[in-house]
Order: structure tokens, then C-alpha cells, then sequence
């Protein structure tokens, strides 16, 4: 018996299949089901298409953390190779995703949780790039974002014609870039860095043994 997890996976992978031949509007709970290897009544009370369709991006979001990060990098480094991998793995689905996101376009309901969503992935791929602490910035304002980043590299992607990913890249790459400058000016015009490294400073006396 497939858990409802495993429904959901089953079911997205095999949509996207047959959604490179044929729109995702187009396409039925049961031919998705039978492609699936699944019964019709597996997806009763677990998922219809726009639950599959919404289910798209936690599941490539999985792909930045499949492989580690090198401590070496900058942080801006580190988040463009996670990010990357999300791409990466979305490019076996290529057609489908497309034939997925068109259709996501035209559904409000979609569109309207599409901004859930993207904070999802941009708080796994700041988890993925070891990122997900106070350092630089407020947590939130670090995924809102990150958030627009991939938004705008995944609208690229959808463009991309070069196998080495040249648009979806320098698309990522200018957006963090900008997002990094963005987060430094935020910094000097509040004080925000300084202000929680005394902070910080402060606990670390604090707590340290009196000398006898």
C-alpha cells in the first residue's frame, strides 16, 4: 500500500510524463493513475491535479540538499549551487514542467499559493546552503528574497536553449548578486549586522567563567 506521500510523488512523475506529449490541461486523474501504476481510488481524498501540480516544487526543492556544500565558498556561492541542482533535477521533467507551469498561469488557485510555495523553497535551499541562521540578515527577509530569486531564474529556465544552462545561470547568478548588495546597503542604513554581533558579544562575556 503507497502512503500518501508516495502517492503524491508517484503521481506528479507520471503527470509530468505524459504531460510532455499532451497539456496538463488536458490530461485526467485516471490516465495519470493508470501511467502511475496506482488505482483511481489510491488518489481519493489524498490528491487531484492541482494538488500534483502544486506539489511540483517541494518536490525538486529535495534536490539542493542531495549533495554537500564546501565552507570555502561565500554565501552567495553556496546558494547558487543548490539552487542549480534544482534546476538540474527539473530538466529530466523539462516538457512536462513547462506544459505544468502554462497551465499554473492560467489557474488562480495555483497562482495564488505559488507565493507559499516559493517561501518554501527559498527557506530549504537557504536550510541547504547552511544559511538558515540569524547571520546577515533577518531569516525572513533572507527567503522573501531568495524567493524572488528563484522566480525569476526558474523564468529563465523556461527559456533556456543551451544544454549548459547559460540563461537559467546568469539569471541566478545577477539575481543573488543584486540580492547580496541589497542586503549589504540594508545593513549599513540599519546597523542591523553590528547591532546583533554586539549582542552576541555581549552573551559571550556573560557567560564566560570568572577568574579566580
Amino acid at each position: 500500500m503507497t502512503d500518501q506521500a508516495g502517492i503524491l510523488e508517484k503521481g506528479l512523475l507520471a503527470a509530468l510524463e505524459l504531460a510532455a506529449d499532451t497539456q496538463w490541461a488536458d490530461l485526467t486523474l485516471s490516465e495519470i493513475a493508470k501511467a502511475a501504476d496506482l488505482k483511481l481510488s489510491d488518489f481519493h481524498g489524498v490528491a487531484d491535479k492541482d494538488a500534483l501540480a502544486a506539489h511540483a516544487d517541494s518536490y525538486f526543492d529535495k534536490a539542493m540538499s542531495e549533495e554537500g556544500i564546501s565552507a570555502d565558498d561565500s554565501p552567495r556561492e553556496r546558494l547558487f549551487d543548490v539552487i542549480m541542482l534544482r534546476f538540474e533535477a527539473m530538466e529530466e521533467y523539462r516538457a512536462g514542467l513547462v506544459s505544468l507551469m502554462k497551465f499554473r498561469d492560467r489557474t488562480p488557485s495555483l497562482l495564488l499559493s505559488l507565493p507559499i510555495a516559493r517561501k518554501r523553497s527559498a527557506d530549504w535551499a537557504l536550510v541547504s546552503a547552511g544559511l538558515d541562521n540569524r547571520s546577515g540578515a533577518p531569516a525572513g527577509l533572507k527567503s522573501v528574497a531568495i524567493g524572488y530569486v528563484i522566480e525569476k531564474a526558474e523564468r529563465a529556465w523556461r527559456k533556456e536553449t543551451s544544454a549548459d544552462f547559460a540563461r537559467t545561470m546568469a539569471a541566478l547568478d545577477k539575481g543573488l548578486r543584486e540580492a547580496e548588495e541589497r542586503m549589504e546597503r540594508l545593513q549599513r542604513f540599519t546597523g542591523w549586522g553590528k547591532t546583533r554581533q554586539r549582542q552576541e558579544n555581549t552573551a559571550t562575556e556573560e557567560t564566560k567563567p570568572e577568574e579566580t
